[in-house]
């Protein structure tokens, strides 16, 4: 019929087959002559069942996303599912891949679903802000029940064909060539005869809610949502599918869909969607890429371990090295331990526990490093240090191994000049725990070769890591702008706020926790290293520290946590050693609100992201958006430091700055020229997707 949508029939089994590469989008094109073929099929006496299928490596994974926010070309997939469940035949979904969002809408629209055992079946919307637009949330609940459903919605989380076909929105599993079975199976079905009930008729399991349950479990998903719309207006929607007669639940999704797309927060969310596929592409023609077989990671602390961790996850042999047999026994039990953390809460089987140990190689020879493909330094943040490594790598790394830090500040540049082969060296800044943590910094050093780079920007894919290109300053991305969020902190504490203040006012913002509870958790220690190293203070984090206040990991902070428990209570200790700091400075403590934190802490964070894209650290605004969302934890409701100001106004952004560069006199408040034309023009410079 098309190029997108063919149709043939076996033995009276009409089997549609949808081809739009890469991922079977529902666009327009695949719409149309779908409708075409359902209609054609209905009506054909010939044709005894239908079934849907998809060519290439997965069944439809999702709606055509750049369609969001324009209007509509007919006929939607509302209408194609309508037309699905009038047809009396039987009709059977294929599915095998993922069917995702509309996919997985489309496929309720026929009589039964089929999959193979590789098969994910999802709805997704809310990690676009939004809610399923097709049907999903009203029918999706006749087939699981409404908690399961609500649960599937909410989270956007995709489950397996043997989970999906125990709950019951799978009719069976099959393992083999699908289609085959898919027509063996619909044969037998239009043989046994109808009526053939359409899902949206299908109101058993709906009498069974427990409605006091389900609402008690929506207001903790609620709660759990941070500001995020979506997450409660799924909620609401699976609610009205148990309440609402079926016509009045599906309309009362559309009417909640409508409401999401148009709203900041989905745009900032859909932002992020296409921000972090940019991120992953290189400017110029593909390179042939390095074959990484083996990884080599020096230091079997926190962070090596965690970076070992990741790569064994993703299924790469690991040599592991350390400066003693102590030291690397330790760091390969706490490996251990975590594995076994993860069995206990069932996130990993026990095969598959032994499996990731298994790729482990303990060493602390670095001679055992010559066969690695990539080798990553997570030793102390120390240029003397990082220096003697990689000398000890020039000796012993095979031509072609790629030789990475996982520095947080250092200057990479002068790490790869003290080595004969700079053009094999880069740096790969991991977010700890990093084993956990989605970002990866890559760090393009003067003399990076592109295939060295291209390499671990897809090895960064395989692992499972959100990869941004970037520059080489003092703290990169991430780190230089944290620097200019935290300028104002101690001036605010001296000035009359409080840390649990501040804290919330970040929190109330959208994020997880504040600076001074993120600063407990990662260790003040770590700060106050860095400081010392570059000759700065910070009066009241060094007064902590001085006297053994490192944070959660010694009981006490900025915060008090008692008996080992991770809950931050307010120390009146520190609020008098603040006040003491700030009366031998001469500062009267006054009222402090929270427009004013946000400015002083935000706004500065803003202008760096500004200057970082001025100096080309940054390839694109929306590169900044990904590293703060994904590594810091900006609200993803806001899209980033970068896309918040066209919500806002950076003209707004502008006049706050100028007005507190006036009454400190310091630079962090300067407004970056980049931001003034954002200003002006509405956008950043060419290149930028905010």
């Amino acid at each position: 019929m098309s190029n997108s949508v063919s149709v043939a029939n076996e033995g009276g089994v009409a089997i549609v087959t949808i081809d739009n590469p890469p991922v079977n989008a529902l666009s327009f094109h695949v719409r149309e002559p779908l409708l075409q073929a359902l209609v054609a099929l209905r009506d054909d006496a010939s044709v005894s069942a239908i079934v849907i299928a998809c060519a290439g490596r997965t069944f439809v994974a999702g709606a055509d996303i750049t369609e969001f926010g324009k209007p509509v070309q007919q006929p939607d997939l509302r209408a194609i599912v309508a037309t699905l469940e009038a047809i009396a035949k039987p009709t059977v979904a294929a599915i095998h891949g993922t069917a995702l969002g509309g996919g997985l809408e489309l496929a309720l629209g026929c009589h039964f679903r089929v999959a193979d055992q590789g098969a994910k079946l999802g709805l997704p919307e809310v990690k676009l802000g939004l809610l399923p637009g097709g049907g999903g949330t009203v029918r999706l609940p006749r087939l699981v029940g409404a908690l399961k459903a609500m649960r599937m919605i909410v989270s956007g989380t995709p489950i397996g064909a043997q989970e999906a076909h125990g709950a019951g929105l799978v009719d069976a599993v099959f393992e083999g060539d699908l289609t085959t079975h898919a027509v063996n199976f619909a044969r037998e079905i239009a043989r046994k005869g109808g009526p053939f009930t359409p899902v949206r008729e299908r109101d058993e399991s709906l009498g069974e809610t427990d409605l006091a349950a389900f609402d008690a479990e929506a207001a903790d998903l609620a709660r759990n949502a941070r500001g995020l719309e979506a997450p409660v207006a799924c909620a609401q929607a699976v609610r009205n599918a148990v309440t609402l007669p079926f016509d009045e639940a599906l309309a009362a999704e559309r009417a909640l869909f409508v409401k999401l797309v148009a709203s900041d927060q989905s745009r900032a969310q859909r932002h992020l969607f296409f921000a972090e596929r940019e991120a992953a592409k290189l400017p110029g023609r593909d390179v042939v890429k390095r074959r990484i077989s083996r990884v080599g990671v020096i230091g079997a602390g926190t962070m090596g371990g965690g970076i070992a961790m990741a790569f064994a996850n993703g299924g790469y042999p690991v040599t592991l090295l350390e400066t003693s047999h102590e030291a690397l026994q330790r760091g390969l039990a706490t490996i251990e331990k975590n594995y076994a953390v993860s069995v206990t809460r069932g996130s990993l089987s026990e095969d598959a526990r032994q499996q990731r140990l298994g790729q482990f190689k303990g060493s602390i020879d670095h001679a055992d490093l010559g066969d690695c493909d990539l080798i990553i330094e997570a030793a102390f943040e120390d240029m003397a240090v990082k220096k003697e490594i990689f000398g000890k790598l020039d000796a012993v790394a095979k031509p072609g191994a790629i030789l990475a830090t996982n520095t947080s500040y250092l200057d990479i540049d002068e790490i790869a000049a003290s080595i004969s082969r700079p053009q094999d060296v880069l740096g790969l800044h991991f977010f700890s725990p990093a084993n956990v943590m989605k970002l990866l910094e890559i760090v393009r050093a003067e003399k990076t070769a592109p295939d060295a780079l291209a390499t671990v920007v897809d090895l960064a894919r395989r692992i499972g890591k959100v990869a941004v290109v970037v520059g080489v300053c003092h703290g990169f991305v991430g780190n230089r702008m944290l620097a200019a969020r935290g300028s104002e902190s101690e001036a605010l504490l001296l000035e009359g706020a409080t840390p649990s203040q501040i804290d919330k006012a970040f929190t109330d913002f959208g994020w997880p926790m504040g600076p001074f509870q993120m600063g407990d958790l990662a260790g003040l220690d770590i700060g106050w290293r860095n400081r010392k190293a570059r000759g700065l203070t910070a009066v009241i984090a060094d007064s902590l520290c001085e006297q053994g206040r490192f944070g959660q990991k010694t009981g006490r902070g900025f915060y008090l946590y008692e008996n080992g428990s991770r809950t931050p209570i307010p120390d009146p200790e520190v609020e008098a050693l603040i006040r003491d700091k700030a009366a031998e400075k001469g500062i009267a403590p006054r009222t402090i609100a929270a427009d004013e934190i946000i400015e002083r802490t935000l706004y500065p964070l803003i202008n760096e992201g500004a200057k970082i894209l001025e100096e080309g650290i940054a390839a694109r605004a929306s590169d900044i958006d990904v590293v703060w969302v994904n590594g810091y934890g900006f609200p993803i409701g806001k899209g980033g430091p970068m896309f918040w100001p066209g919500l806002v106004g950076a003209g707004k952004i502008i006049e706050r700055l100028e007005y507190w560069l006036e009454r400190t006199g310091k630079d962090v408040f300067k407004p970056a020229s980049l931001l003034k034309r954002m200003a002006e023009s509405g956008s950043w410079e060419a290149g930028s997707t905010a």
